[in-house]
């Protein structure tokens, strides 16, 4: 437990961060899973999907839950995945 006013208010702080970031972070996670199981059930409605998909991965990059680079790499995976289908 820290001592220092400061850090108590950093703990504070970096708890809320937590939890903001956690949710953002389970969206995207459930997102993906979601048409992942679609894309494995080779069902074809997994397109109209995709956007929410993007979307909720470019939320998660732009606030810094994940790296850039992670999100383009998932996006890219999945999306390979859909075209396959065809």
């Amino acid at each position: 437990m820290p001592n220092k006013k400061s850090a108590k208010k950093e703990l504070r702080k970096s708890v809320k961060r937590e939890a903001a970031n956690l949710k953002v972070k389970n969206v995207m996670k459930t997102a993906v899973k979601k048409s992942l199981k679609k894309v494995q059930a080779a069902d074809k409605s997994v397109k109209e999907d995709l956007a929410l998909v993007m979307k909720a991965v470019d939320k998660a990059a732009k606030k810094g839950v994940i790296k850039k680079g992670n999100a383009a790499r998932k996006k890219s995976r999945l999306a390979k995945k859909i075209n396959a289908l065809k």
